[in-house]
């Protein structure tokens, strides 16, 4: 194999950065690939020397040895880049893996050891919860049961049979695909024999069938923060199903429901609340208590002439952050809850009072009516 520095073979200067190599290795593979120059034998050559230098200025460590030793760090079995001298063992191959590794979602997997080249990470779950508007305040721990598949004992997961273990393929060579080239393409597909695995079971662990996994319901405790809301996600990392053959287990979700309150609206950290008072309270002024979140009472003052929807804020009455020590305010909303079924004392008084002018001390009233009058007197038949 020529000699030639291998900086020079892809045209970039000493201190060119991975991208760079990258694309210059690609435009030279591309315009010296053996499919672009059939019969062609300087040109499959050239091609041969500029995978090499790649192959070396691509790896960190091979790169280091390079720029201090040269081409004499990868002689006498100092660790010498693939192929070696004339480029034996050399993968044309390996030039898909460059152009198109990316594009299929990472460079070819290779077997010889492991869980295989397609073991499959295992499913990630979901599980719906219900909690309430004081569980979200307090926070709480839940205990959950779910339907998973968790790994086989007897085989630990390999899905062989105790003192036995999975056989690397004969067909793929533990790959998983095997590939065909036709003209300037190469066509890849999962291998027939071990369906992508790279591994075949020759005899079955007679617990799990060879799958590795068997179905159980597991038992799990959640902790729920305090302040989470409407559609919360908590992540359980590892909690999901088992992967394949050892491959790692997938996720659990917990999608948290806040169920409605029968007092309280949630608006982010805010809480509301309306609260009905006697008309007598909102005329004449008074105390009432009101319920919080917490599970205690406040003590609200009502001036007097309180009308319906007149708010009143409580400081640090609502709900928590989420993760902080923030906590939001309480607004108590009054709705003047007009008498019923009066006795015939309250219907006497009640009438004395309007005999006395109780229009007069109604400002609203009066003012609705006074527009309402204006617009009747403009109006014509």
């Amino acid at each position: 194999m020529s000699q030639q520095d291998y900086y020079e073979l892809l045209e970039v200067g000493r201190d060119a950065d991975d991208a760079t190599l990258k694309k210059a290795y690609r435009k030279l593979a591309m315009q010296y690939h053996p499919d672009r120059n059939p019969g062609d034998e300087a040109a499959e050559k050239k091609f041969k020397e500029i995978n090499q230098a790649y192959d070396v200025l691509k790896d960190k460590d091979k790169r280091a040895a390079y720029d201090r030793y040269g081409h004499e760090a990868f002689e006498q079995g100092m660790g010498g880049a693939r192929g070696g001298a004339g480029g034996a063992g050399f993968d044309f191959s390996d030039v898909f893996e460059e152009f198109f590794g990316d594009f299929m979602g990472g460079g070819r997997r290779r077997g010889g050891g492991g869980r295989g080249p397609q073991a499959q990470r295992g499913a990630d779950l979901r599980f719906n919860m219900e909690i309430t508007l004081e569980d979200a305040y307090n926070g709480k721990t839940e205990q959950i049961t779910i339907p998973t598949s968790v790994p086989c004992e007897p085989c630990e997961g390999s899905g062989a049979e105790p003192g036995s273990a999975p056989e690397v393929c004969d067909t793929c060579g533990g790959a998983g695909k095997v590939r065909a080239t036709q003209g300037f393409f190469m066509v890849e597909r999962t291998c027939p024999k071990c369906h992508g695995s790279g591994r075949i079971i020759v005899n079955p662990c007679k617990s799990c069938r060879g799958a590795g996994t068997v179905r159980k319901e597991k038992t799990l405790q959640v902790k729920i923060p305090k302040g989470v809301e409407e559609g919360t996600r908590i992540r359980l990392s590892g909690e999901g199903e088992a992967g394949s053959r050892g491959a790692p287990p997938g996720d659990l979700y917990i999608f948290l429901t806040i169920r409605p309150h029968s007092l309280f609206k949630r608006e982010s950290d805010m809480l509301y609340c309306q609260v009905p008072i006697p008309m007598s309270t909102a005329t004449l002024g008074g105390n009432i208590d009101v319920p919080t979140i917490e599970g205690k009472r406040a003590r609200i003052k009502i001036p007097e002439g309180t009308q319906s929807g007149r708010q009143f804020r409580l400081k640090g009455k609502g709900m928590p952050e989420l993760n902080g020590g923030f906590v939001g305010d309480m607004i108590i909303e009054t709705v003047v809850e007009t008498p019923v079924n009066l006795t015939k004392r309250q219907r006497d008084l009640m009438e004395e009072f309007a005999a006395e002018g109780g229009d007069t001390v109604s400002p609203r009233s009066q003012g609705f009516f006074a527009k309402v009058k204006d617009l009747w007197d403009d109006l014509t038949e």
